[in-house]
């Protein structure tokens, strides 16, 4: 079996360890904001066995869940504010209108799965007078099933996944480090 917390050394810890006490948390922050990579990733350390898959779909689709309720309710409590928030998504907030137009309900599960506009729709239907009760339950069960799926999806991909981080490793090593110093580089202009 492939093992995927490599000898490293954090502060006494080895990534193994790090991953195995912080890699839920990580994962519940993470998926408040949407969580789709955050949940590949842990269904992968949950296939080389550093997490258990079945609590990372549990916490991934709880706080996905939890997001999302946020959102709407940040939306229909205070309308201003997150009109204000939705001007600079212009195009993202006409295509969610779309959506809910041509889909109704079900686009509360549809946005799971799509890049950008995850955080949208919650948004544009707490600005609506679509039912409280009904996007909860809507809310929970989208979240429950997209846990199952992409966490499943994940794990069982799992062996796949890090055979090819084993073979590009070194490649992925130079991202991580372009993307720090890029990073770097942008907050000190600011």
């Amino acid at each position: 079996m492939i093992e995927c917390a490599y000898l490293l050394k954090i502060k006494g810890y080895n990534l193994e360890d790090f991953i195995k006490e912080w890699g839920y948390l990580a994962l519940f922050l993470y998926s408040f904001g949407g969580g789709f990579v955050g949940l590949v990733v842990a269904g992968v350390l949950a296939f080389a066995g550093d997490l258990n898959i079945y609590i990372c779909i549990a916490v991934a689709a709880t706080s996905n869940f939890l997001g999302d309720q946020f959102l709407f309710s940040l939306a229909r409590n205070n309308k201003t504010y997150a009109k204000e928030m939705m001007q600079k998504y212009g195009r993202k907030v006409a295509y969610a209108h779309l959506l809910m137009r041509k889909y109704g309900s079900p686009v509360v599960f549809i946005q799971k799965y799509i890049y950008g506009i995850k955080t949208v729709i919650p948004l544009a239907m707490g600005l609506t007078k679509y039912n409280n009760k009904k996007f909860l339950v809507y809310n929970a069960c989208a979240a429950i099933v997209w846990g199952i799926v992409v966490g499943s999806i994940s794990y069982i991909s799992g062996e796949f996944i890090l055979n090819i981080a084993e073979d590009y490793k070194y490649i992925g090593i130079a991202i991580l480090a372009s993307i720090i110093l890029g990073t770097s580089y942008l907050f000190r202009k600011i």
